[in-house]
């Protein structure tokens, strides 16, 4: 158990050193390369020129070589850990002025050849073979040198002196296996670090005599310490314990990986007790043997703070009693006992002065101080991972704690119900976590009236009952990863401003949050099933209207869970309009547009006289039906007149006096409605027969013409002839001239045919007249002899 903790433990060491580079540079413009961990062999060969950060730890390179990295000048960080190297020659880097960090542990180095090389700010040597401190004298030159790791199996006073003007932060140091059997106590004398961490060998009884208390050390940290079969109580380890009195400057201390029997482990305590030592930490403890009560004494302490980390017991009888007591009464201020499989905790006799408690990751129960009053000045109190169950009795042990501002009691099996009694929180109580438990929702009914942040995430909350008592003072509320249905809104929290729901239920949220909480500078709601449609129009809207600073995760963590089509879509893609999403605005246009859409139908139809355009449709239709049914040359063969006239009855006097006598002295034959319209027949079917057999229509313009209806309808149908299309069938002769104001507007056709075609007009003077019947008379003859010919020639 032992041997794994400790090579996890040299594992940890140095990659935690390496991180902190990496941490470090992560924000300048470096360029990594990463080869860690892939079976090399040697150094490969192509590697860019640009290379700042080269890491080929966990390999097989047995060898360094000039030519490895000769052409790699902006190199500042070389990691090299983990390999099988046995020699090193340091002028290789000597071409690397850049070079600052250069990390060469875990190898099998037990030789290396010094030069002047770079000013290093970091160099780790640690965990190789070498039997004298790898120290060269070029060292004392690395003027910038911050950390140093060192490994030996034997410390001489004098390998340090190269080293010891140098000012270095921290320095660790492994001893081999073999370390102790030419020991020099007094050899780190002259080590000058503020850090000084001593790996000691793994798997050996403490029987050291090594002098740590070097004068400059403010923090010391001592690993691998064995004192099992010393019966004398691990009096080397004690001597060395002893000897740090003589440093007044050391104030921090760190025990890593202790096998020891349990009354020595008291003894380690009661020496620490009373040296300058303010911050004492113990981890990864085995301990064995009975332990006898002894006294302890607390006085003249400069402790200020005490962890004790993961301890380990084969003894399954102990004075428990005498343990907790020696633990609740330690007059210190900040006290952690985590991991210990501890179940209870006494309360200290007297008014206690601590201000902060840990005791996660233990086995404590709801008995843990039951009505204790001598913790009144305790601000900070952590029993996450243990084993509370009922969250009231929890609530009651708090209200003796008049001091108490943060309580952690997270990942237990806490539960509330209201029947089994009520919460009396102190007062006092700012920041409460009690994520990861079995709360419903009724643990909104036990909550500390001042509270100011409250950690409820990953529970089993529905929803937020009301009423609830009104939380006026909370301003963080961390709700995640429940079963919330509803973004919970802010009546009774009305001063938060930190919101986080994320992984919940929500599928429709509302969009009235934003005007509920005002003062909300941030919140988390992203990965909910949102279900995008109507109902999340407003809410999306709402949320592209605050910054994204206020909306964290916005838009990656935003997506659409239903319906279907829009599974997966970001809310920021997701659109819908207004009108689809309100069914009374919707019927409101769709009725509008109707009744818009009516009225212009109706005045179009008035305007453009649209009754009058029907009836001559359906007759049009009529004839248009049997005109198809009809072969054309029949329809051709038909033709009995030359013209047919159309005029005004107020016009009649000049056709039957001057029109009639001069065309049919010719023999041109004239089709008029009062002598050749068939009786029986409708007025429109005599109008659209007699323009189908006379080859021209002749319309008689006049004033006259334009207040008679039917002339209209003469002139629709001649104009829109089915029969003629190839033909000029239209003559127009201007009796009187025609003022276009005059013109109703259903007599748009007129406009149009008398601003497009040439019109006869009567001359009123009477030498003028035979010209004018001339020209009539030789284009229906001309017209009608041509047709005539191709129809006979078909």
């Amino acid at each position: 158990m032992m041997k794994t903790n400790s090579s996890i433990f040299h594992f940890a060491i140095i990659v935690m050193l390496i991180f902190e580079i990496r941490i470090q540079l992560s924000d300048e413009s470096e360029f990594l390369v990463n080869r860690s961990n892939t079976g090399l062999f040697h150094v490969p060969k192509d590697l860019s020129l640009k290379t700042t950060i080269l890491d080929i730890s966990q390999n097989y390179i047995s060898e360094l070589q000039t030519s490895d990295i000769l052409s790699l000048s902006k190199l500042r960080i070389l990691i090299v850990s983990y390999n099988r190297i046995q020699h090193l020659d340091i002028s290789v880097f000597k071409f690397n002025q850049e070079l600052e960090y250069l990390d060469l542990s875990h190898n099998e180095l037990g030789k290396i050849s010094c030069h002047p090389t770079v000013n290093l700010k970091h160099l780790d040597l640690s965990f190789n073979a070498f039997d004298d401190l790898p120290i060269c004298k070029e060292f004392g030159n690395m003027s910038h040198l911050e950390f140093l790791g060192l490994s030996a199996t034997q410390l001489q006073k004098s390998s340090v002196f190269p080293i010891a003007p140098l000012h270095i932060s921290k320095v660790l140091l492994v001893l081999g296996d073999a370390y102790g059997e030419k020991e020099d106590a007094e050899s780190l004398r002259n080590l000058n670090t503020e850090s000084l961490h001593i790996v000691f060998p793994r798997r050996k009884e403490f029987k050291f005599t090594l002098d740590v208390s070097v004068s400059t050390a403010v923090r010391l940290e001592l690993s691998n310490i064995k004192c099992v079969l010393d019966n004398n109580g691990c009096s080397y380890f004690q001597n060395v314990l002893s000897k740090l009195q003589k440093n007044s400057r050391l104030s921090t201390l760190t025990l890593n990986n202790i096998e020891t029997t349990w009354n020595f482990f008291i003894t380690i305590l009661q020496l620490v007790w009373h040296t300058s030592i303010e911050y004492f930490s113990i981890s990864n403890v085995k301990l064995q043997d009975y332990l006898t009560l002894r006294y302890f004494d607390y006085s003249n302490t400069s402790v200020k703070a005490l962890s004790i980390h993961h301890v380990v017991s084969d003894v399954f009888t102990l004075p428990q009693s005498y343990i907790y007591g020696l633990f609740s009464n330690m007059n210190i201020q900040n006290f952690t006992v985590s991991g210990t499989h501890m179940i209870h905790m006494v309360c200290p006799s007297q008014i206690s002065p601590f201000l902060y408690l840990d005791f996660s990751n233990n086995l404590l129960t709801d008995m843990i101080f039951k009505n204790c009053g001598n913790l009144a000045k305790l601000e900070t109190l952590n029993l996450q991972m243990n084993q509370l169950k009922e969250l009231a009795i929890i609530a009651n042990m708090t209200k003796e704690m008049k001091s108490l501002q943060q309580l952690d009691i997270s990942q237990n099996s806490l539960r509330y119900d209201e029947n089994e009694g009520n919460c009396a929180w102190t007062k006092s109580l700012l920041s409460l976590n009690m994520s990861s438990n079995m709360l419903a929702d009724s643990v909104f009914r036990c909550l500390p009236p001042k509270v100011k942040v409250l950690d409820l995430h990953n529970n089993r909350i529905r929803s937020i009952p009301k009423p609830i008592m009104k939380l006026e003072a909370l301003q963080e509320l961390n709700v995640a990863s429940n079963s919330l249905a509803y973004l919970p809104d802010c009546d009774a929290f009305s001063s938060l401003s930190v919101l986080i729901v994320d992984s919940n239920s929500i599928s429709n949220p509302s969009a009235d949050f934003f005007q509920s909480c005002q003062k909300i500078r941030s919140i988390r709601a992203g990965n909910n099933p949102f279900q995008c449609t109507c109902e999340l129009r407003e809410f999306v809207q709402s949320l592209g209207q605050v910054s994204s600073e206020v909306v964290e995760g916005w838009p990656d963590s935003y997506k659409c869970d239903s319906p279907e089509n829009y599974k997966g879509t970001p809310l920021k893609d997701f659109h819908i309009s207004r009108l689809s999403c309100n069914t009374a605005l919707l019927l409101v246009t769709i009725g509008v547009t109707v009744l818009v859409l009516a009225v212009t139908v109706t005045a179009l139809c008035i305007y453009f006289d649209l009754p009058w355009y029907l009836r001559m449709v359906c007759q049009w239709t009529q004839t248009r039906h049997r005109a198809r049914n009809t072969p054309l040359e029949e329809l051709q063969r038909t033709l009995q007149f030359h013209a047919f006239i159309s005029y005004s009855g107020h016009d009649s006097a000049w056709v039957k006096n001057e029109l009639l006598p001069n065309l049919e002295k010719e023999d041109i034959r004239i089709c008029l409605h009062e002598r050749n319209f068939v009786p029986g027949k409708s007025i429109v079917e005599n109008i659209i027969n007699c323009i189908e057999r006379s080859y021209k229509s002749i319309f008689v313009l006049s004033p006259n013409f334009v207040q008679s209806e039917w002339c209209h309808y003469e002139l629709y149908f001649a104009h829109h002839n089915l029969f003629h299309e190839a033909f000029d069938n239209l003559i127009l002769i201007l009796l009187e001239p025609i003022p276009q104001y005059s013109i109703p507007s259903s007599y748009h056709k007129l406009k149009n045919l008398m601003a497009q075609r040439t019109y006869l007009e009567w001359p009123k003077e009477k030498s003028k007249h035979g010209l004018f019947w001339a020209n009539l008379r030789a284009s229906i003859n001309i017209k009608l002899m041509e047709q005539a010919k191709k129809i006979d020639h078909t």
